[in-house]
């Protein structure tokens, strides 16, 4: 029998938060390897000064020095823009960048919560087209760092080191990838549900019956016995342990009004 499955919270499920904060970092660290200009750099190069170095991207060479901040971009170099690397990073690092763009677009819907489920299917179709970009950013800096110091330059390759670009990369498509894989596994419901944030029905139903009903708190209030007068009395307390038992000064009683009877009266017919 096909069994039935509720959310117990309307809260977004973890692994959608986690997919929609880890692909737009992703996006940004991808998008700063592709336009950036160092994917490698080469040190110690001949005829010119000791501290400058040239940086080398996929779309542009600069050269700068240890002592200078600024730099001289625009520098040709024909031998290493022919490589065959270069076109195709170019391509799958635009390609990875566009792709994860329309994963976020596709994804939103499917995740937001104004409703009581998110849609599986399509979160599930974003995040794959996250990880897609995820993949396409991995080939090409994994191609590149393989043939890091083979790669064909008019620059003598005396001193090749890693630039930042290579490292970016590879955390934004290892950030992409896993954010892409997480929001996929939203399609199918596993590990018992905790997944989707959801349990069966009859197990939801069973621990609300067999939850045992609180009890009523008890509030201890002020205790109103007093001590009971010795004299036996209809009154239930004595006027002196009234008097004794209060914790705040009694207003005195004003004095008896003097009856001035110095005045004679005369009796009146209605008195009579």
């Amino acid at each position: 029998s096909t069994q039935e499955w509720m959310r117990t919270s309307l809260r977004t499920p973890g692994i959608l938060i986690f997919g929609m904060v880890l692909a737009p970092c992703g996006w940004v660290l991808d998008l700063t390897a592709t336009v950036a200009p160092n994917w490698r750099t080469l040190h110690n190069i001949p005829g010119i000064q000791s501290d400058a170095f040239l940086q080398q991207g996929i779309w542009d060479i600069c050269r700068a020095t240890s002592t200078d901040s600024r730099e001289a971009c625009g520098l040709g170099d024909t031998t290493y823009f022919s490589h065959e690397i270069i076109p195709v990073a170019r391509g799958l690092m635009v390609a990875s960048l566009v792709v994860t763009i329309l994963g976020l677009i596709v994804a939103i819907p499917g995740v937001r919560c104004w409703k009581d489920s998110p849609n599986w299917t399509v979160a599930g179709l974003g995040g794959l087209l996250i990880f897609i970009s995820g993949v396409f950013t991995i080939i090409p800096i994994s191609w590149y760092a393989h043939f890091l110091t083979t790669i064909p330059s008019s620059s003598p390759l005396t001193d090749v080191r890693v630039g930042y670009c290579i490292v970016l990369g590879f955390i934004g498509g290892i950030f992409e990838i896993l954010a892409g894989f997480v929001m996929f596994i939203g399609i199918c419901r596993c590990c018992g549900g905790k997944n989707r944030g959801e349990r069966r029905v009859e197990e939801v139903m069973e621990e609300r019956y067999n939850q045992p009903k609180p009890q009523p708190r008890r509030f201890a209030g002020p205790s109103l016995d007093r001590a009971r007068s010795s004299a036996s009395s209809s009154v239930p307390y004595s006027k002196d342990s009234l008097d004794d038992d209060v914790s705040f000064p009694r207003a005195k009683s004003p004095p008896a009004r003097s009856i001035n009877t110095s005045v004679s009266s005369r009796p009146y017919d209605a008195d009579l």
